[in-house]
């Protein structure tokens, strides 16, 4: 899974800054995401950055790499 935050944020043009201010989330956890190191994110920070950049789901976290499972 890839995290795509870095991507709207320099559309948007927010700093990690920026996104922490706006959200309320730590500046740890937007950092982590920015830079695609973060190993789970929660439900609610979801919500958060959706919110904020007005985005789905799928705009934010992109799949990679998945291999379908025959049965």
């Amino acid at each position: 899974m890839r995290c795509r935050l870095s991507t709207l944020m320099g559309q948007s043009r927010y700093s990690i800054q920026d996104v922490h201010n706006k959200t309320g989330l730590s500046r740890s956890t937007v950092a982590q995401l920015y830079h695609d190191k973060a190993t789970r994110i929660d439900f609610d920070t979801v919500e958060k950055l959706c919110t904020l950049f007005k985005c789905d789901i799928t705009d934010l976290l992109e799949l990679e790499g998945i291999k379908t499972i025959k049965g």
